[in-house]
C-alpha cells in the first residue's frame, strides 16, 4: 500500500478525526506526482465550437477573450442533484444553452457513487460551472443530492480528498480556496462583469459542510506535507 492510499485508508485519522486533527509537525511531503490518484478518462465533446464558444463567454464575463484556464486559484466543490453519473456527463456533454448563453455548463471531473474519479475536460481548459469563476477555478462535481449524501460516503469522500489535494499540490491551491459553490460569491478571486449575474450561485456544499470537508481536507494535506496556507479571507460579495 502506498502512503497516500494509508492516508485516505477507512481507518485513516482524516475519517474520524476532528478537523485539523492531524499533526501539524508531520515531516512527510509527498510529491504531486505521487498524489495523483486514478482517474478515468470520459472526455465530453469540447470542439472548437465550444471553445469558441467559452472564449464569448469569457469575454463578456471576465473582459477576456479565452477558452483557456491558465492560472488555476480555486477548487470549487459540487453535487449534481442525481444519482447518476452518467446523466450528468450526458447533461454537460450536451452543450446546452445555460441562463441564456453558450457554452453549456460542465466540471472538470465527476466523483461516482463508488468513488471511480471521472475527467471531462482537460485541466488547460475552461467549463462553466461557478458563475465569476470559470476563468480561475476547477469544477468537482460528487454525484449526490446532498452535501451529506457524499460526507456519509467513505469512497467518494476518500476519492473526492485524494483528487482535491493533488489539485492543492499540482497548482498550489490553497485549503481556504477550495470551496463549496454555495460560497463562490465570497471567494477573492470571484468578478462578474454581468451585474445581473453578481450573486448568482447555488445551494451546494454550503458554508457549514464545507467546514467539515476544509478540516479533513487540512488534516490530510498536513500528513502529506502540502501546504495548507493561512485560514480563509471571505470577502464581502460585490451584488
Amino acid at each position: 500500500m502506498t502512503l497516500l492510499a494509508t492516508l485516505v485508508a477507512p481507518q485513516a485519522s482524516w475519517a474520524t478525526s476532528a478537523p485539523g486533527g492531524a499533526d501539524a509537525s508531520a515531516t512527510t511531503r509527498l510529491t504531486a506526482a505521487q498524489l495523483r490518484p486514478h482517474i478515468v478518462q470520459k472526455p465530453i465533446p469540447f470542439p472548437q465550437k465550444r471553445k469558441d464558444q467559452m472564449a464569448a463567454y469569457s469575454m463578456r464575463h471576465y473582459g477576456v477573450s479565452s477558452f483557456l484556464l491558465t492560472d488555476p486559484h480555486v477548487v470549487v466543490e459540487h453535487f449534481t442533484t442525481s444519482n447518476s453519473m452518467q446523466a450528468a456527463w450526458n447533461y454537460f456533454a450536451a452543450n446546452e444553452p445555460n441562463l441564456g448563453q453558450l457554452p453549456g455548463v460542465c466540471s472538470h471531473f465527476i466523483i461516482d457513487r463508488d468513488g471511480t474519479i471521472y475527467q471531462l475536460v482537460p485541466l488547460s481548459i475552461r467549463c462553466r460551472h461557478a458563475v465569476g469563476l470559470n476563468d480561475s477555478a476547477f469544477g468537482i462535481e460528487d454525484v449526490g443530492t446532498s452535501d451529506r449524501h457524499i460526507l456519509n460516503n467513505p469512497a467518494m469522500m476518500r476519492a473526492s480528498l485524494s483528487l482535491t489535494l493533488w489539485l492543492m499540490a499540482e497548482y498550489h491551491i490553497q485549503v481556504r480556496d477550495v470551496i463549496g459553490h454555495s460560497e463562490s460569491i465570497y471567494s477573492p478571486y470571484h468578478h462578474e462583469l454581468v451585474r445581473r449575474l453578481r450573486c448568482q450561485t447555488h445551494s451546494d456544499w454550503n458554508r457549514a459542510d464545507m467546514r467539515i470537508y476544509r478540516g479533513k481536507l487540512r488534516a490530510l494535506a498536513r500528513a502529506a506535507g502540502v501546504p495548507i496556507g493561512p485560514p480563509p479571507a471571505w470577502v464581502h460579495p460585490h451584488c
